[in-house]
């Protein structure tokens, strides 16, 4: 905590009292007075409270957040804009944990021709100054920049040598030789020449080749009619080079303007961000920025780039355009072009060429990420093999969960996973047939007879239970595929709670053969697949089981009484949430239901309380 700030407590009440209403940073810090979090807010009070709001949205990595949080600081600042910079500050300066961080500090290369020399030269920077000198790109890589230079090495006739001012030498060098150098160093060239060839090279990186080629075409004729046939050959020459030079770059937008293109893609909890770089209408590149464990929304994610990026020292066109809309567009855009000196637009277009330009962004992006999520699965896979001590990559996984009440209704579900991912066409549901009453066991064997029975098999089975359940999945996989003839035989382990009565904290996988279980670290990869798979499977058993337990209860209870219908019954069940509210309410409630008049009401009541007899009786 910095000495001249105050930190408070998080206490709602208490902030309630201190925290004002206006602009400014907040500053989130854990036990040890380190910042987790930094943000901003037009305003904090609205803003700090908000944390404090218990809601089923709250985003995980928030509320992860807001459980190792202890204090908050805070700064006021008079606008918006000194709350961004501020923000970006801070953010840099403390790299907070739970903040969405630009983790790319690397410089773009860009080309540098400074006009105000007599006889200037092409040069690559990474940084760029407010010196009065053009700035062109940025480029892709420092590669895309040396072949930029070198079609104009071949081009145009630009000094070559590496110092900024021009030293004069007795003779010049091999460039001049190649025809590639005018030679000013050595040779009388006059400023006018030599600013021509300039203007051609400005016009050639600006993209304005169609004037370019105007005015060369024009220059040709000139010392055609002069009779200087060599410099009208030559001239012609460089012509044709421009015409393939241009013929190879990709036009994407007929407006001819400088613009970067940012599109987010999402997966889970992993964004990736594609930055196209478009300069007069062509694409001359793009860069992209993968961010994990972001459970954010995508303004988010999209507002830390802009700060963050735009920041630094970049060309900055004047157009930006996005494919998620930010909150604080103005005040960002008021922001980023103070720092470009120029006035910068940025936009979420939803119609026309622009449009079109971000959604070709979001798919670069979708499509980086696909491949990000193969490579990564590949190596959590391989990772799981090892643990695990499995025969091979588990690359098709099952999890297999039962669900009932009281051994009523019981069903069992098999959940597939295909290379780490849910395979949800391949999802089953099984009605538990040949087992009565209370008997996990036996259901668990039953719902993985009935599996082996449906090949293709996996290569893993995952059950959720602890040593019992897995011995008992075990058993029956091994008598089912007893005599294979060598083959291979899928593999199968379990997954348990942790037991709290032994001071166990973490869930814990079981291996056949293997006497202890296999205990990763919470925040393992591989026990988080295991977990998901699980918790998958859990979630279909639990669906499945409240669908035909709702479906009895309608059926057996409703479905006899006279004047209630298929339409009658759905309406009942939509106004009152469930049968046990049906039983419960009085004739005026059930007469508020479109279609239920006074005498139907009487026969419903009537109805049901006969059903809850019978019931009773059983």
């Amino acid at each position: 905590m910095a000495p001249d700030r105050i930190q408070y407590q998080l206490d709602p009440e208490s902030l309630r009292k201190v925290l004002p209403h206006g602009p400014g940073v907040y500053l989130f810090v854990d036990q040890r007075g380190r910042v987790i979090y930094v943000g901003k807010a037009k305003d904090l009070k609205k803003r700090v409270l908000s944390y404090f709001r218990s809601t089923n949205n709250t985003p995980t990595k928030t509320a992860r957040m807001m459980e190792m949080a202890q204090g908050l600081e805070f700064i006021l600042t008079l606008t918006e804009k000194e709350a961004f910079i501020l923000e970006n500050d801070l953010i840099k300066k403390y790299k907070p944990r739970y903040n969405i961080i630009l983790r790319d500090d690397k410089q773009y290369p860009c080309l540098r021709l400074d006009i105000r020399e007599p006889y200037p030269r092409l040069g690559m920077v990474r940084k760029i100054e407010k010196d009065g000198a053009l700035y062109f790109g940025p480029f892709s890589s420092a590669n895309a920049v040396r072949s930029t230079t070198r079609v104009i090495s071949r081009i145009f006739k630009l000094r070559k040598c590496k110092s900024l001012k021009l030293k004069r030498r007795d003779r010049p060098c091999i460039n001049f030789q190649m025809d590639r150098c005018l030679a000013p160093c050595a040779r009388e060239v006059s400023e006018k020449v030599y600013g021509e060839m300039v203007e051609q090279v400005r016009l050639f990186l600006e993209g304005r080749n169609t004037e370019l080629l105007g005015s060369m075409k024009k220059e040709m004729a000139e010392s055609d009619d002069q009779l200087d046939f060599e410099k009208a050959a030559n001239i012609r020459d460089r012509i044709n080079a421009i015409q393939k030079t241009v013929e190879r770059q990709h036009v994407v937008s007929r407006r001819m303007a400088d613009q970067d293109i940012l599109g987010i893609a999402r997966k889970e909890d992993v964004r990736q961000l594609a930055v196209m770089f478009v300069r007069r209408g062509h694409l001359v590149g793009s860069r992209h920025f993968l961010f994990e464990d972001v459970n954010g929304a995508p303004v988010e994610v999209m507002e830390a780039l802009l700060q963050q990026y735009y920041s630094g020292q970049v060309f900055i066109p004047g157009t930006i355009l996005l494919s998620e809309p930010v909150t604080e567009s103005d005040s960002l855009s008021d922001w980023i072009s103070e720092m470009a000196g120029k006035k910068v637009v940025i936009h979420c277009p939803q119609r026309g060429e622009k449009k079109k330009l971000v959604q070709i962004a979001v798919a670069n992006a979708g499509n980086l990420l696909a491949g990000h999520h193969i490579t990564r699965n590949e190596a959590l896979l391989e990772s799981a093999r090892a643990i695990l001590s499995l025969q091979k990559v588990p690359r098709s996984i099952e999890g297999l969960d039962i669900s009932n009440l009281q051994g009523e209704n019981a069903v069992g579900v098999v959940v597939a996973f295909k290379d780490g991912e849910p395979d949800r066409g391949h999802y089953l549901n099984f009605r538990i047939k040949n087992v009565k009453g209370i008997d996990d066991y036996g259901m668990m064997a039953e719902v993985m007879e009935r599996r082996i029975a449906r090949p293709p098999l996996p290569d893993l089975f995952l059950v959720d239970g602890g040593k019992g359940h897995l011995a008992v999945v075990k058993k029956v996989l091994d008598r089912q595929l007893d005599g294979s003839d060598g083959a291979f035989l899928p593999e199968v382990i379990s997954l348990a709670k942790p037991d709290e009565a032994l001071g166990e904290q973490n869930d814990k996988i079981y291996v056949p053969g293997r006497k202890n279980p296999v205990r990763l670290k919470p925040n393992d990869p591989v026990l988080f697949l295991m977990m998901r798979i699980r918790d998958e499977a859990h979630r279909r058993a639990i669906t499945y089981h409240r669908k035909l337990r709702t479906k009895g209860l309608t059926r057996s209870q409703l479905d006899g009484i006279p004047g209630v219908g298929r339409q009658r019954k759905k309406a009942l069940i939509k106004y009152f949430k469930g049968i046990d509210r049906i039983s419960n309410a009085k004739v005026e409630e059930l007469c508020a239901v479109p279609g239920i008049n006074r005498d139907l009401a009487l026969k419903i009541i009537a109805g049901l309380s006969d059903g809850h007899a019978k019931e009773k009786r059983g």
